[in-house]
């Protein structure tokens, strides 16, 4: 009966985060990785990548690179000078802001000849797609302190409730 309790308490305090903190971890290519001859497009092609989502590369360590560049760079196979590569095989690029984002590996001609390159679209962070009226806490302003999120007060009414009714 306790645990029965415990889990029903865990799942709706799961339930009320708003799915807008939850992000998203994408291997690049799923199964195949960053790798040569792969059609990434196609792998971007219905997927949205929303903002603190990550786009994790996996490859052999000094086989290939990542490289993030702009549109220009990205039609040429090309990085500007100065573009440092990600080189480490397990390379993790949080997205941090919406817009257009583009990628080519820049070993060789593995963009150019070999398809190694690929661009997506961020969108912003979305709302909770159901709101949920929560009793509002009294908020201190962002100069004065942190403010706190709307969210906890229901988290803690929650807990409140299930715990009078173990009581």
């Amino acid at each position: 009966m306790a645990s029965s309790i415990i889990f029903m308490t865990l799942a709706l305090v799961a339930a009320s985060v708003p799915a807008s903190v939850m992000s998203t971890d994408f291997m690049v290519g799923d199964d195949k990785g960053w790798t040569l001859n792969f059609d990434y497009q196609a792998w971007a092609e219905g997927k949205q990548f929303y903002v603190d989502d990550k786009l994790v590369f996996m490859y052999a360590e000094g086989v290939h690179n990542v490289l993030k560049v702009n549109g220009t760079s990205f039609q040429q196979c090309a990085a500007p000078a100065g573009t440092v590569p990600l080189t480490t095989g397990n390379d993790v690029i949080p997205l941090e802001t919406p817009g257009r984002k583009w990628y080519i590996c820049g070993v060789g001609n593995h963009c150019a000849v070999r398809n190694m390159k690929f661009a997506i679209t961020v969108l912003p962070k979305t709302a909770s797609p159901v709101p949920v009226p929560v009793p509002t806490a009294p908020e201190v302003s962002a100069a004065g302190g942190s403010v706190v999120p709307r969210y906890y007060a229901l988290i803690t009414a929650v807990v409140s409730v299930i715990a009078m009714v173990i009581v």
